[in-house]
């Protein structure tokens, strides 16, 4: 038997696992625990690198755990030595930090650039096979959730390939709360007021996904249906090669977690 499928039949019957995420690449899947991470190639290749452990004072801080968790996310793709190369986060960097100062400008060249740079940031993230790969991650995941691993990757068992968990439904909750807070908010009108309010957006929005991931009432779980309807857009169906991928960084990470 392959050696990831080894892992993932242990990974079955361990008592407890860790809660994982992950990510799709055009060219592969990255999985992460709270310890480590692991990215595995269409082509074959695997590797691996520790998470970022950011100071515990600010993992317990309201507002400020959200931001340091949702930085940490992106650990593996915008740190040298992960998985993107240099230019490719250099691009994902402007991408990200260039809505900043264009709140600044603002008027429609603000709107039109802010349009085309989620368009730019889209295409980064999205091109090449990341749709397939993105829904062999969510399957990767729930396997792991529901102890199907070995079942999974033989292609006997087909968990969804929508989470609630996923990083659009993320994007749905933010888009809205954004919009909220810049209307709503009590800021002066000054040169740093676009910066405030999008730090501060995203920290609640962060808090309010923390409340939807933790609760089991119904009146929450209704926040992720946005996200959940985003996803036939944001996701394929994979291949089981696809999904193998995915369950191969899901091994990587497994095999320091499970004991």
């Amino acid at each position: 038997m392959d050696a990831a499928a080894e892992l993932l039949k242990k990974a079955d019957s361990a008592l407890a696992l860790p809660r994982l995420g992950g990510m799709a690449r055009p060219n592969g899947v990255v999985i992460v625990s709270e310890r480590r991470w692991a990215f595995a190639g269409v082509d074959g290749s695997l590797r691996e690198g520790r998470m970022p452990h950011p100071p515990e004072v600010l993992q317990r801080l309201p507002l400020a755990r959200g931001l340091v968790r949702l930085w940490s996310s992106l650990a593996p793709v915008l740190r040298p030595g992960g998985v993107a190369p240099s230019r490719e986060r250099w691009l994902i960097m402007v991408a990200l930090l260039a809505p900043l100062a264009l709140a600044f400008v603002g008027g429609p060249w603000s709107t039109g650039g802010g349009v085309a740079l989620s368009l730019v940031l889209l295409f980064t993230i999205l091109r090449g096979r990341a749709l397939h790969l993105h829904g062999a991650e969510h399957r990767a995941i729930a396997a792991v959730e529901e102890r199907r691993l070995v079942s999974t990757w033989t292609g006997a068992a087909r968990p969804s390939r929508f989470s609630p968990r996923c990083g659009t439904n993320f994007a749905a909750l933010a888009l809205p709360v954004t919009f909220g807070a810049d209307r709503l908010l009590p800021f002066a009108p000054a040169f740093w007021s676009p910066l405030v309010v999008l730090v501060l957006s995203l920290a609640l929005t962060m808090e309010l996904w923390r409340v939807v991931q933790k609760s089991s009432h119904g009146f929450w779980h209704a926040f992720l249906v946005p996200g959940l309807a985003l996803q036939r857009l944001t996701t394929r169906e994979p291949t089981l090669d696809e999904t193998q991928v995915a369950l191969r960084a899901v091994a990587a990470v497994l095999r320091h977690e499970v004991r």
